[in-house]
C-alpha cells in the first residue's frame, strides 16, 4: 500500500468556519474509511501548513478521497508521496 502525506492549507471557507475543523477531520477519517484508506494519523499545526494527515492505501482510492475534501471547499492540499524504511530500500535495489 502506498502512503501519502498531505500537506493542508484552510480556504477562505475554511479558516471562516475554523470551529468546525474536528468536524470536519472526523468526517475526512470516515470518507477514507469507506475508501479503504487507513488514516495513520491528522496533526493541526502552525507555520506554512495548517494541517498535516498521513494516510496509506491505493493509490486511486487515495486521490478520489483528496479530490473530494477539496470539492469541499474547505482545504487545499498538496500530496507527497511517503516511503517507509522497507519501500525506500526496494527502490534503492532498482536505482543504477
Amino acid at each position: 500500500m502506498a502512503i501519502n502525506i498531505l500537506l493542508v492549507n484552510f480556504t477562505d471557507q475554511g479558516i471562516r468556519n475554523i470551529k468546525d475543523s474536528p468536524q470536519r477531520a472526523n468526517g475526512f477519517r470516515e470518507l477514507c474509511k469507506r475508501s479503504n484508506i487507513r488514516v495513520r494519523d491528522i496533526f493541526w499545526t502552525s507555520g506554512r501548513y495548517d494541517m498535516l494527515a498521513v494516510i496509506e492505501g491505493d493509490d486511486e482510492a487515495m486521490s478520489a478521497v483528496t479530490l473530494t475534501m477539496g470539492k469541499l471547499g474547505n482545504v487545499r492540499t498538496e500530496t507527497l508521496r511517503g516511503m517507509d524504511a522497507e519501500t525506500f530500500e526496494r527502490v534503492l535495489q532498482r536505482v543504477s
